[in-house]
C-alpha cells in the first residue's frame, strides 16, 4: 500500500478547511495543513478536523508548500506520493483517488487535476484565471510541446520526483514552476478531468487585481526562464 500525504496551504480558510479535510479519502496517511499567517480560526478548525497543522508566517503559496515539504523531510518514513490541494473547498477532495490512480496503476510520475469547462460550476473561475491558464498552457505547448491544459492546484507527484524538482518559487509561481520542471526533466505526466466549484470565501489571488497581476507576472517569468534555459 502506497504511503500518501496531502499538503494543504491555507490562509484564512476557517470556514472551508473542515469540509476539505472531511472529504479526503481514507487512503491518505496524513493531512498536513499549513496555515499561511492566518488570522482566523483556520488552525483551530483544521486541528479539530484531525489534520497535522503547521504555521508559515511568510505569506505565499510556495512558502506554505515548502513548509509542508520540510516537515515531511524530517520524518523517518517517507511517503510515496504527495498530493497538493487547496483549502478553499473549490476542488472535490474525494477525487483524490482519481488523481493518484495513474501513479499507482501506471507508474506515472505527476498528475494534474484539470478543471475542465464542462465540469466547472458557473463563476468558479474568473476571466483572469481562464486567460492565465490559456496563456500559460499555450506557451508551454509552444516551447515544450506540452499537452497541459490547466495549472490546477489539485495535483499529485511521486515524492522522490518532487525532490528532484528542487522547487524554489515562494509565491504565485509554484504551480507553473512545477509543471515546467516536470517537462524539462521529461517526467511522465497525466491530466485527469476534475470538478470545480465556487470556493468558500474570497480568493487571495484571482479575487484581487493585485493577486491576478502578480500571478500573471510569475507565470510568464517561469515560462520564459525555462524556454531559454539549457
Amino acid at each position: 500500500m502506497a504511503l500518501i500525504k496531502v499538503i494543504i496551504p491555507a490562509y484564512n480558510e476557517a470556514d472551508s478547511i473542515p469540509h476539505v479535510i472531511r472529504d479526503i479519502p481514507d487512503l491518505v496517511d496524513e493531512i498536513i495543513v499549513v496555515s499561511n499567517n492566518s488570522t482566523d480560526l483556520t488552525v483551530e478548525n483544521a486541528t479539530k478536523a484531525g489534520a497535522t497543522v503547521l504555521t508559515e508566517n511568510n505569506k505565499g503559496y510556495g512558502y506554505a508548500c515548502l513548509k509542508g515539504m520540510d516537515y515531511i523531510s524530517k520524518q523517518s518514513i517517507k511517503p510515496d506520493i504527495i498530493v497538493f490541494l487547496d483549502g478553499d473547498y473549490s476542488d472535490y477532495p474525494e477525487q483524490l483517488t482519481e488523481i493518484v490512480a495513474p501513479i499507482l496503476e501506471e507508474n506515472i510520475d505527476f498528475v494534474v487535476g484539470a478543471r475542465s469547462k464542462n465540469l466547472r460550476e458557473t463563476g468558479s473561475m474568473t476571466v483572469p484565471q481562464e486567460f492565465g491558464n490559456w496563456l500559460a498552457t499555450s506557451l508551454m505547448r509552444l516551447f515544450f510541446n506540452s499537452t497541459f491544459t490547466d495549472l490546477g492546484p489539485f495535483r499529485a507527484i511521486k515524492y522522490p520526483k518532487l525532490l528532484e524538482l528542487n522547487m524554489l518559487d515562494k509565491t504565485y509561481g509554484w504551480t507553473v514552476e512545477m509543471q515546467l520542471k516536470v517537462l524539462k526533466k521529461n517526467f511522465s505526466y497525466r491530466e485527469i478531468p476534475v470538478k470545480y466549484r465556487n470556493r468558500i470565501g474570497v480568493s487571495k489571488v484571482s479575487g484581487t487585481i493585485k493577486g491576478a497581476i502578480f500571478a500573471g507576472i510569475k507565470i510568464l517569468y517561469w515560462i520564459f526562464k525555462y524556454s531559454i534555459k539549457k
